[in-house]
């Protein structure tokens, strides 16, 4: 058997034209498998890239940052990322190489079959008007035959009976017989047509078309396995990064090294203090009395106990007691720039609501504006009790040492990008002075000064931190000395001091009669690590607004923020009806002043959020 369709299926048109459309249909039905394909991979791809960033650690947690654990995790999330860009690129590949090709190829396919099926059609069309004719004339033949035959036997019977109308009847015969050979002649070449016109059908245009149809079916089978080949190429050109992605993530896991993470424990916590030494046997037997001090020493531990131990637990009356803004009602704004001239009476502000009322409220809202409002909560607590001294005097040497230098290293950040920020403001304004159709110069000027007032602060706030660091170091080189080398080499060494082991003892901590007396900043050092797990995001309140300052202001009260004239801040919080706006200078620098001595600009996007975020 040949194998040929022009030849093994030259009678089977119609079932040729069904399977050449399934065909097609197949190649359409692949396409739209590997296009799901492609989405598949690419959501697979957004839900690992969202699952790394739910999952990665917060700001707030920096501490962590340094353990191995954590950056083996850190490290782990980021070859996900990695492995979510490998998704996205095979997905893109079989958009690209295999999806976009075969639409393509199947509407050139359905054109080129629809060409040879009417080209069949027409062959067929052809013949079968052909064999028409031939019909025609075949039965044009058979009549006049029978017609002629007829007028001859009319003649005849005419001619024995010896009629006067013979010669009648003979002319009718001749005619009819003349017809007769004319629709024999006619006939003939009908059939002689025909005979070629079928002839030239099945021995060579079917087979040509057919042929035709048959090599379009073999290409068509062969772009499948071309685009099966394509999709699974497409896959493993993904594999060398996958096999990557999974050693680093076996790399990142060997690293994890739990010695050198509690040894960080050690350094990051450590204090520098002396255990307790053995308690002394007193002789009650004596008529001595206890003496004052031993009893200012039991006291001041069972105050000091309670006092650090039980602030997680303060009652709603205390705590809303502390996040509330200053008593008394603000100063009324001078009639001058001056803040030591006479003020004229500031106006009768309408009474503030009771903060259990606002309170209430809060509990009552939805979650996300609860959230919110908590978190304004919880940095309110932190403005009012604070985080120890800002030189940090009230943490052991080696930890001050680590703190400040942390904090430096923070503000010379800051400045850096402040500075780059001013240099891209200059060099626009110089775009704008020089072609004043793209924008208006003058309008960068309070930015810039905006800009130039926060770096000459960081600088002061750099410069103050400098000095605390190096009386810091200073300090811990007398110890070195004083201690005769027992001190670590380094303030952020692993071993401890003896120095500071003898300055941070009990004994060192003893008043001149024998009292145990605690560290003033120890009594004032508040943590909110406990209210802090409560929260992921962000310790940085993000303002709403920005304000000038119109008057001087000394903050003399807990919570307030002094201010010169002509100061701008960022506005936190808006009044909330009791005279006092809450604003931030930079860093850590926030408080409230007085409404009435401020000029406030809210941003337009922000106003909505504070509408909403106006509960307490």
């Amino acid at each position: 058997m040949s194998g040929s369709w022009g030849t093994e299926l030259w009678d089977q048109f119609d079932h040729l034209e069904k399977h050449t459309s399934a065909g097609i249909d197949f190649l359409e039905k692949y396409s739209k498998f590997v296009r799901e394909r492609a989405e598949i991979e690419l959501n697979y791809s957004k839900q690992l890239r969202n699952l790394a960033k739910k999952f990665h650690p917060k700001k707030s947690r920096e501490d962590d940052s340094r353990y191995t654990w954590c950056l083996a995790f850190v490290a782990t999330l980021q070859q996900l990322n990695l492995v979510a860009g490998q998704k996205e690129e095979l997905a893109e590949d079989l958009n690209q190489q295999v999806v976009s090709e075969l639409n393509k190829y199947i509407q050139d396919l359905k054109a080129e079959r629809k060409t040879h099926f009417q080209d069949g059609r027409r062959a067929q069309q052809h013949v079968e008007s052909s064999w028409k004719l031939l019909e025609t004339s075949k039965r044009r033949f058979e009549r006049n035959c029978k017609e002629a035959e007829r007028a001859q036997h009319v003649f005849d019977r005419m001619e024995l009976d010896h009629k006067t109308d013979g010669d009648k009847a003979r002319h009718n015969s001749q005619q009819k017989q003349q017809a007769a050979e004319e629709a024999k002649k006619e006939y003939m070449l009908s059939l002689n047509q025909f005979n070629q016109d079928q002839h030239q059908h099945y021995h060579t245009l079917v087979p040509v078309i057919y042929q035709r149809i048959q090599d379009m079916e073999e290409r068509r089978i062969q772009r499948v396995g071309d685009a099966m080949r394509a999709t699974a190429d497409a896959e493993r050109k993904t594999l060398p990064g996958l096999s990557c992605c999974l050693e680093a993530m076996m790399d990142a896991a060997e690293s994890v090294q739990p010695s050198k993470d509690t040894l960080h424990v050690v350094e990051l916590f450590k204090s520098g203090f002396d255990p307790p030494g053995d308690v002394q046997f007193e002789d009650y037997s004596a008529t001595m009395r206890r003496s004052i001090s031993e009893s200012s020493y039991l006291d001041n531990r069972v105050e000091g106990f309670s006092r650090r131990r039980l602030w997680p637990f303060i009652r709603k009356t205390k705590l809303l007691t502390l996040l509330s803004s200053p008593r008394q009602p603000p100063p009324p704004p001078p009639t001058s720039p001056s803040p030591g001239g006479d003020s004229p009476l500031s106006p009768t502000l309408p009474p503030r609501e009771p903060i259990t009322h606002r309170f209430n409220d809060l509990m009552t809202s939805g979650s996300k504006t609860r959230k919110q409002c908590l978190r304004s909560l919880k940095r309110g607590l932190s403005l009012k009790l604070g985080a120890g001294p800002s030189d940090c005097s009230h943490l052991p040497p080696d930890q001050r040492w680590k703190k400040l230098e942390n904090r430096v290293n923070h503000i010379k950040q800051e400045m850096q990008r402040e500075r780059e920020q001013r240099d891209a403001l200059l060099k626009m304004k110089e775009v704008y002075e020089r072609s004043p159709q793209m924008g208006d110069a003058c309008t960068l000027d309070p930015r810039l000064e905006e800009v130039n007032i926060s770096i000459q602060k960081l600088e002061e706030e750099l410069h103050k931190n400098q000095l605390w660091l190096a009386e810091t170091d200073k300090h811990l080189t007398t110890l070195r000395r004083q201690s005769g080398g027992c001190v670590s080499a380094t303030p952020g060494g692993s071993n401890s001091s003896c120095s500071l082991k003898h300055l941070n003892s009990p004994a060192s901590r003893e008043s001149p009669d024998g009292s145990y007396t605690e560290p003033p900043s120890a009594e004032m050092h508040f943590k909110c690590s406990d209210f802090d797990e409560d929260f992921d995001e962000d310790d940085v309140l993000p303002p709403i607004g920005s304000c000038r300052s119109l008057y001087a202001f000394q903050g003399q009260n807990e919570g307030t923020l002094s201010m010169v004239e002509g100061e701008l801040l960022s506005v936190v919080e808006e009044d909330k009806g009791d005279g006092w706006t809450r604003v931030r200078r930079n860093l850590e620098e926030e408080g409230y002043v007085p409404t009435s001595y401020i000029k406030v600009f809210l941003e337009p996007s922000a106003k909505g959020f504070v509408q909403t975020s106006r509960l307490v």
